[in-house]
């Protein structure tokens, strides 16, 4: 059916009316989701949203001697979208390592494999030649008869692969004895009222993007392996003996950090069921995806903390490591500070889930509630990673984002939670992370503006637009509106969306909406215009007892002005205006203070703002 050009039109003129100035441009693809009104422009979602559900049942034992893993899953997936799906589109990302997959990741030849082999497939009830799939990479199609709106289809699926031992990319083998094990069941799609399946593939550079699905998982391993996961475990007393369950217990109860297993319990060992195998249960509802770790030989430190009061409910924050990494010592209290902080100062919300496990790994990726985190004997920067991967836990993991298109809605919400909350953790830490890069790559050719899809950059240009450039343009809106406006705007975002799928149009209105202030000038200026911060001293002025400083915005970038200004006696004046001071698109702002002293020095410029011309900043030059 075609589009009436009337209806069009009236769209034209209400989206012209809601807000008329500085309007953001909306991609053809996404304004068709304001048109059959999935989103709307007020930052909620549409009369007519939907998303699709799945509740999946996975059985998986893991052989640590091999790194065999195999699976065997049943899932309901249910149609709530308009549309009659013919083929549904499934994620094999363990094919990351299958040989002939296309990536972006270097992987190891001795890693390099035959990926996912599919022994049965069973479709309502019909099994599957499974020698008829199309699979490329990490994505296959699987056809099926029509599944109209409002029904359901179940899969069941026997599978195995080869866990990687070398080349670890967020998930593999960590040593002899422990791994980390993520993306390891053939998942469903995501069909969303955007793209339809989200087809781009795996490669090993963009992240993820999964619906919100119900998990139960069962992981069976040898005698003597520990398993954490994401959920709850619904059999400790089935797979660890007495005294285990007790302490994990009271860890749920109570504010002191404890061991649950500690150097003693190694060396005397009986800490598991001595059944040659044990089966660990976990269930795990609405999350986006699933994670566990193993090992049989890491200490697990735990502790819980009241992360509502109103409700009084607690999550318990953990750390399970390897004793040799004495930085992990102290990643237990780095990680229930993080989760404090999380909820009463930044961003002010109730961690959403029942515990938060950092497990002892080789990389830096994040899973609802769980963490891959490499040891670091910096201290600062194991304070920074660990509440950087704890922070995504908000972002995207409640928030449902789209990480491979949009890395910026995750990536820039963990780099900001990161440089708020590891000073509230170590009051001495200046985290810096990512400003060097954005003051040094800001106006060259790989300075792409953020909402350039991520799937479209690599190296530089996804690193400043998924880290620091977001981050920053949070913290000025922080910063414009003050604590109390900016959470009623986040507040109101977190509100709408948790649990569904936001894009960046539903963000920024969200917030316009939330907060009761048009943003629209900024996002447009940060978010999708081209541009440098640049900031410069223009002319100092001291007529007798008033002093001026008269600073020119020599890029087009809105930075904020933070001045300092050494007087000869040693004594100082700091003044502080957010970007609001060039909403009007002015090209200068004079600060004027009134004092006797005489000026020594002025200096331009604070941790946080970007610039790339810092020679300009200091008088006298």
């Amino acid at each position: 059916m075609k589009k009436s050009p009337v209806l069009l039109a009236a769209f034209l003129c209400l989206f012209s009316g809601l807000f008329s100035q500085d309007t953001l441009p909306i991609p053809r693809n996404l304004m068709s989701a304001y048109e059959k009104g999935t989103r709307s422009l007020s930052g909620a979602p549409g009369e007519k949203y939907w998303q699709n559900h799945a509740g999946y049942d996975i059985q998986v034992q893991f052989e640590p001697a091999t790194r065999l893993i195999t699976g065997a899953e049943s899932i309901e997936y249910t149609n709530n979208s308009p549309d009659t799906l013919r083929s549904i589109h499934f994620k094999l990302y363990p094919n990351l390592y299958k040989s002939g997959s296309p990536r972006a990741s270097y992987i190891a030849p001795e890693d390099i494999g035959d990926g996912v082999s599919i022994q049965k497939l069973v479709v309502a009830g019909k099994e599957q030649k499974t020698s008829r799939l199309r699979t490329r990479g990490t994505e296959m199609d699987v056809p099926v008869d029509p599944v109209l709106p409002g029904q359901s289809v179940k899969f069941e699926i026997a599978y195995s692969y080869t866990l990687n031992k070398n080349s670890h990319i967020r998930t593999g083998e960590v040593d002899e004895g422990s791994a980390f094990i993520a993306y390891f069941f053939p998942r469903i799609a995501v069909y969303d009222d955007i793209d339809g399946w989200n087809r781009n593939p795996y490669i090993g550079s963009q992240e993820f993007y999964n619906d919100f699905c119900d998990f139960n998982l069962a992981v069976t391993v040898p005698k003597d392996f520990v398993v954490w996961a994401t959920g709850d475990l619904l059999n400790c007393a089935e797979v660890l003996t007495p005294k285990y369950c007790e302490r994990l217990a009271l860890a749920e109860q109570e504010d002191a950090i404890r061991f649950i297993i500690d150097s003693t319990d190694l060396r005397q060992g009986g800490i598991t069921a001595q059944n040659p195998r044990n089966t660990f249960r976990f269930e795990a509802g609405n999350v986006t995806d699933i994670a566990f770790g193993v090992s049989d030989h890491y200490l697990w430190q735990s502790s819980s903390l009241v992360v509502d009061k109103t409700s009084g409910r607690r999550t318990r924050v953990e750390a399970v490591f390897n004793p040799a990494h004495k930085d992990y010592f102290l990643v237990a209290q780095d990680a229930r500070k993080t989760v404090e902080s999380m909820s009463y100062r930044f961003p002010k919300w109730p961690f959403p889930y029942a515990h938060m496990t950092v497990f002892d790994g080789l990389d830096q990726m994040e899973y609802p509630m769980m963490a891959n985190d490499n040891p670091i004997e910096d201290r600062a920067e194991s304070i920074e990673l660990t509440d950087h991967e704890i922070f995504h836990t908000m972002f995207p993991f409640y928030m449902g984002t789209n990480e491979t298109k949009y890395g910026w809605m995750d990536e820039g919400w963990a780099t900001i939670g990161e440089w708020l909350i590891s000073p509230m953790i170590d009051p001495t830490l200046v985290d810096e992370y990512g400003m060097g890069g954005y003051n040094a790559a800001a106006g060259t050719e790989a300075d792409l503006p953020i909402v350039t899809l991520t799937t479209e950059q690599n190296g530089v240009s996804m690193f400043i637009n998924s880290y620091p450039k977001p981050g920053l343009g949070y913290l000025y809106v922080k910063d414009l509106l003050g604590d109390e406006v900016f959470f009623k705007g986040l507040h109101h975002y977190i509100r709408t969306w948790n649990g569904k799928h936001p894009i960046p149009y539903d963000f920024f209105y969200s917030m316009n909406e939330g907060s009761g202030v048009n943003l629209d000038w900024f996002w447009k200026a940060w978010f999708f215009d081209d541009g440098v911060p640049d900031l410069a001293i223009e002319k100092v002025t001291d007529n007798g007892s008033m002093k001026s400083v008269l600073i020119r915005k020599k890029g087009s970038k809105p930075v904020p002005v933070d001045l300092t200004i050494v007087f000869e006696d040693g004594s100082e004046s700091k003044m502080h205006r957010s970007v609001a001071v060039w909403e009007k698109g002015g090209e200068s702002v004079e600060i004027q203070v009134r004092t006797p002293r005489k000026i020594k020095e002025v200096r331009l410029g604070s941790t946080y703002t970007a610039d790339v011309d810092m020679a300009d900043n200091v008088y006298p030059r």
